[in-house]
């Protein structure tokens, strides 16, 4: 069993639904295919549930007026068959009238959770249909009756595994499933979602549940480049990867994958691989437990990042007091990013803001605390980089670039700077040209 899993861009359109069919259908081996929404709908979906927020019922009523003539006109261009073109528009009415319903009660969470995870749901519908359509036989399977979830950042896999076993063993005659991405259910039964861009993370998911022999990533690029090629001409695709490598550059804002994806098929050592659905002949990227060399691999970046400084001449080398003042981030549920020490002050980053009014405060007690916002992590990743006898390179950054902060041995895969975002940019190319173009160098 292989798992495929097509991002939004993959299933945006009618010819790329065409094309994803394809794609499908030149692989014989049995089939789990996870999809996203199409792409611009989960958006579209997040400014509904602005509008249910505000209690705003002609704003909700002309969105999801928008939102189905869209997948109709989708309906209309892409199945022929005039039947199936009926029962699918029935569907897809049926949906968004359960939407209108949703949509007029009381906010939260869960109503969240449910409005947002409803464009996979319509993709998934008028995609099966259409592969029935032309005679490519499949089973719509409903994800939310076996991603039961309890932890988002640790499933429980066995669980998963277990209901969808249930499931599949029902519908034994097909080789063929399809399913969404992005949705499930949380501890207490309540519809929730793996955060944005989490289709990826239900493919490894069920790929480790089902110890599928690979689990393929379809996007719109051709592997991950060693670069943000939206920023820096001249990146290339790496063919291999490692899972600390992959895990590396997606926490730290590689945006071909989401953050948590490798981690649930790591032990079971499941490759990953990274395709381009316009370009499938591509070699793409290869992400397993093989270390095909070792050395610097790749650059990303990461927005959003907040810096603090905490400074404390009376209290900072006492006993205990670097444990208070993690102790304040674990209560409010934040984590960090990055950390520095000096004889005076503890510098951090954290890329969740929601509660920092409340650990400043609560540091402040204490201490003098600095807030700085707008920053980016740049991250330089590879396996034992910081003993590739060309990464001190990277530190020439220091003559043309502020770097509020550097982490350094941490980790082995890893070296982090911290700048101002409106330097990310300049900073991506300085060191593309520094660590890369310099040498020439083929990254495999």
């Amino acid at each position: 069993m292989k798992v495929l899993k097509f991002g939004g861009t993959s299933v945006g359109s009618v010819e790329n639904l065409k094309r994803v069919r394809e794609i499908l259908i030149s692989d014989q081996d049995d089939k789990i295919v996870v999809c996203s929404a199409m792409s611009g709908v989960t958006d579209h979906l997040v400014r509904l549930v602005e509008s249910i927020k505000l209690k705003d019922s002609e704003a909700i009523t002309r969105s999801l007026h928008r939102l189905e003539s869209k997948h109709i006109d989708v309906i209309d261009t892409l199945i022929a068959d005039q039947e199936i073109r009926n029962t699918l528009k029935e569907e897809i009415s049926a949906i968004i009238t359960e939407m209108f319903e949703v949509s007029n009660q009381e906010y939260s969470e869960e109503v969240n959770s449910r409005i947002i995870t409803y464009g996979e749901t319509l993709l998934t519908a008028i995609f099966s249909g259409f592969l029935n359509s032309e005679g490519v036989s499949n089973v719509l399977l409903d994800a939310k009756e076996f991603m039961h979830v309890d932890a988002v950042e640790n499933p429980n896999i066995e669980k998963v595994q277990r209901r969808l076993q249930k499931v599949l063993d029902s519908n034994l005659q097909s080789s063929l499933f399809i399913t969404q991405g992005f949705v499930c259910q949380n501890r207490e039964g309540q519809i929730s979602h793996l955060k944005r861009g989490g289709s990826d993370y239900t493919a490894t998911i069920i790929g480790s549940a089902l110890e599928a022999s690979e689990v393929q990533i379809w996007t719109d690029i051709d592997g991950l480049h060693n670069n943000d090629p939206r920023y820096v001409e001249g990146t290339h695709p790496i063919a291999h990867l490692t899972y600390n490598e992959a895990a590396e550059l997606a926490y730290f804002g590689a945006k071909i994958l989401h953050p948590q994806t490798v981690s649930p098929v790591v032990g079971k050592d499941i490759p990953v691989l990274l395709k381009n659905t316009f370009d499938p002949a591509a070699q793409g990227t290869i992400i397993s437990n093989r270390i095909h060399k070792k050395g610097l691999k790749a650059i990303s970046a990461k927005d959003g990042i907040t810096a603090i400084k905490i400074k404390s001449n009376r209290m900072l080398m006492a006993h205990g007091y670097l444990r208070r003042i993690f102790e304040v981030f674990d209560n409010f549920h934040t984590s960090i990013d990055m950390i520095t020490t000096s004889e005076i002050a503890i510098s951090l980053t954290i890329d969740n803001t929601t509660n920092l009014d409340k650990i400043v405060k609560e540091i402040e007690s204490y201490a003098e605390v600095t807030v700085e916002q707008d920053h980016s992590i740049i991250c330089i990743v590879g396996e034992s980089v910081i003993n590739d006898k060309n990464s001190h390179r990277l530190f020439e950054i220091l003559n043309y670039i502020p770097v509020r902060m550097v982490s350094y041995g941490g980790s082995n895969n890893n070296i982090s700077i911290l700048v101002d975002t409106k330097d990310k940019i300049p900073t991506l190319k300085f060191l593309n040209e520094k660590l890369f173009q310099v040498h020439k160098e083929v990254v495999v």
